[in-house]
């Protein structure tokens, strides 16, 4: 498993719900802490304003399930599938993804400050107007993906690839173009001096 930011470690469940047990279509203001899903199918699910809270995911299918102003505080993900998966304005803040798929992921406002995310494929994910401060994206494969108007200071992003990437409008302050892949990458005016700045230019 990859290891947790900080050290942080992986959350002490006192519920396991199991595929079996998992017949839940839509979910609407529900809470679950300390709760440990293990194959549990969450396909197609509907979730509104729900709270999960140091819960641990394994083996959980979320492909196209749609997540509205719900949270998933201090969670781990291990080997999970967010095929065609939308969260739009939601708080993953101190959650970690280990493994797992991406493929078509839609993430729309909320905050995922503090997310390690380390050598995820994100080639086919698109982030926009997310906090993503503090984010653990080291070794992320995010070719062609799209990270606009998200907020990446702070990001921990050595040996992610962003070649080709829509990064328009995100803040790219704390980026190190020396240990980043940027070639092809879609920025605007502003953020080629940030860049510039970055790697030692002198401007006017």
């Amino acid at each position: 498993m990859a290891e947790r930011r900080r050290r942080v470690p992986v959350p002490h469940t006192h519920t396991v719900v199991r595929d079996r047990d998992w017949t839940v279509n839509e979910l609407v203001g529900a809470t679950f802490e300390r709760t440990e899903f293990v194959d549990v199918d969450m396909a197609d699910l509907l979730n509104r304003g729900s709270t999960f809270r140091e819960c641990v995911f394994r083996g959980v299918e979320f492909n196209s399930s749609t997540h509205t102003e719900a949270a998933f505080l201090n969670c781990t993900f291990v080997r999970c599938e967010f095929f065609d998966a939308t969260f739009t304005d939601c708080k993953l803040v101190g959650s970690t993804f280990d493994g797992g798929s991406f493929d078509v992921l839609r993430v729309s406002g909320g905050d995922w400050s503090f997310t390690g995310m380390p050598g995820a494929d994100l080639r086919r994910a698109s982030f926009s107007g997310v906090r993503l401060h503090d984010v653990d994206l080291s070794g992320a494969k995010c070719a062609g993906a799209a990270f606009t108007e998200v907020d990446l200071s702070d990001a921990w992003l050595h040996g992610a690839d962003f070649s080709g990437a829509d990064l328009r409008g995100a803040d790219l302050s704390g980026v190190d173009p020396t240990s980043v892949t940027l070639t092809g990458a879609r920025i605007e005016p502003e953020q080629a001096v940030t860049i510039a700045l970055a790697l030692g230019f002198r401007i006017g």
